[in-house]
């Protein structure tokens, strides 16, 4: 690994290359957090440790600009005694998907194009695209009502699918294809999802997909870059995530959290990838390795409208566009992603209604989280922010409203 390697953070490079700044520290009691009912939400998680549930998990939570909680609780690995470290590695898979798209609103800031205008554009193999209907067990390919759009793949109404969230005949498609594959380029992904059918027309339904890895593919064309690079450039070395990249070096082996490899409460196998292993294709919808703290300093930057450090990643009106609803009444939203209450937007999920929901919250708050276990949200109301980092794909809808629950109790 060459030094302009370790500089650019396209891998992670050895610990003792690492700068990653720390944000500041301050007492719970100053930040308007109770240090009791803190010690209350970090005695749940060590609880669910003790019980088996999960190897070990880490905890950050941070108001009013400072650190007021870090915790890293029970084991890295459960095929390892290494304790849990607040800078190991985490696959954090969809929390891949804000920094995309706030890499794609930054193209827009620039002038590159309009969210308004249609990905065939940039990926003309979409322009053909049709839509399967099922009709008696069988599907029929209709025309595009309307081209899929930028925003369509921001806020996931695209049409396009994921093939884990349902077995209908596209979905099916999606499963006897090779878009799981990590030995395939994002222009092939790209290629591939373009040549099967959509769910549904676009614009009319929220359905979770790969629409953020089409963005990634996007950026690489506006831009000129690989998505690793301009991500990097544009946005992680900026922040200082010096520790987030689409896979690590192997000088790392000892820093790599790890699931159980059969889920304590499904029984099904866990198989997530590996990260020291370097992919063709740079998953922006899923890919980066990072650490709490890594991802602490982007929360940082959403919570301040853009900035950190004096370094201004996105405009805050542009990231206020970002954190609003863009479903409206008029897009379906049946989806077990979207608790009552909430709606989409640019990147994130966004709270409309302080109500209706099974946990708290406050509106505006904008979140995500990742299929293995990790999970941050921002709420600016409270000048407040959390990250959650785990490997535990069966316990992640638990431990998201056990974390709101216990952190909310301890705002003052």
């Amino acid at each position: 690994m060459t030094a302009q390697t370790v500089s650019n953070f396209t891998a992670i490079p050895p610990r003792s290359a690492l700068q990653t700044p720390p944000l500041p520290i301050g007492k719970p009691q100053s930040i308007g957090l109770s240090p009791q009912r803190l010690q209350r939400m970090s005695d749940a998680f060590k609880r669910e440790i003790d019980k088996g549930t999960i190897p070990g998990v880490t905890v950050l939570v941070a108001r009013r600009g400072q650190i007021g909680w870090f915790e890293a609780l029970g084991r890295q690995s459960p095929a390892s005694a290494a304790p849990m470290a607040k800078d190991s590695l985490f696959r954090i898979f969809s929390m891949t998907k804000p920094i995309v798209s706030v890499g794609i609103m930054m193209l827009i800031e620039d002038g590159h194009f309009l969210l308004s205008d249609p990905i065939a554009k940039f990926i003309p193999e979409f322009a053909d695209q049709k839509v399967g209907v099922e009709t008696q067990g069988k599907l029929e390919l209709v025309p595009l009502r309307r081209p899929i759009t930028i925003q369509d793949l921001l806020r996931h109404s695209s049409g396009i699918t994921y093939d884990h969230t349902g077995n209908s005949l596209v979905q099916q498609l999606y499963q006897q294809s090779r878009l799981r594959s990590r030995k395939i380029s994002n222009a092939e992904h790209a290629a591939l999802v373009a040549s099967l059918p959509l769910i549904c027309q676009p614009g009319t339904e929220f359905n979770y997909s790969r629409s953020t890895d089409i963005l990634g593919r996007v950026l690489e064309v506006v831009s000129g870059q690989t998505l690793s690079a301009f991500l990097t450039a544009r946005i992680l070395a900026p922040l200082g995530m010096a520790e987030t990249a689409f896979y690590a070096v192997a000088e790392n082996a000892g820093r790599l959290a790890e699931a159980f490899p059969t889920d304590p409460w499904s029984g099904e196998k866990v198989q997530l990838f590996n990260m020291l292993e370097q992919p063709i294709m740079e998953s922006g919808g899923g890919g980066l390795v990072s650490t709490t703290m890594d991802y602490a300093r982007f929360c940082q930057m959403l919570l301040n409208g853009g900035v950190l450090d004096g370094h201004r990643i996105i405009g805050r009106k542009t990231l206020e566009l970002m954190a609003s609803d863009h479903l409206g009444s008029e897009i379906r939203r049946d989806s077990p992603l979207l608790a009552p209450g909430h709606g989409f937007g640019l990147g994130f999920a966004v709270r409309t209604q302080p109500g209706l929901a099974p946990f708290p919250g406050s509106v505006g708050q904008f979140f995500w989280s990742g299929v293995a276990g990790t999970f941050f949200w921002i709420d600016p109301a409270e000048q407040l922010f959390a990250v959650l980092m785990s490997q535990g794909p069966g316990q992640r809808d638990y431990f998201r409203s056990l974390l709101r629950d216990t952190v909310y109790a301890a705002v003052e």
